[in-house]
């Protein structure tokens, strides 16, 4: 996973989110589920560490704005 930069918070309502779940369809629902509530910078895919169960997928949102915005 890319390094979170401090530009990524820099302000107040920015956030990096960090699922992790058993498999991928469930951490795209998660993901699914806030970016209908703020803007975001959806991940296409997930990722696996050796030897830890299931996956992560980690991506960004902005609080301050709505997705339709």
């Amino acid at each position: 996973m890319r390094a979170i930069l401090a530009a990524h918070v820099a302000e107040p309502g920015l956030a990096v989110v960090s699922i992790a779940a058993a498999d991928d369809a469930t951490a795209f629902a998660i993901q699914d589920l806030l970016t209908e509530r703020c803007a975001a910078a959806p991940a296409d895919r997930t990722t696996t560490d050796p030897g830890e169960p299931g996956v992560r997928l980690r991506f960004f949102v902005d609080l301050r704005e709505r997705p339709d915005a």
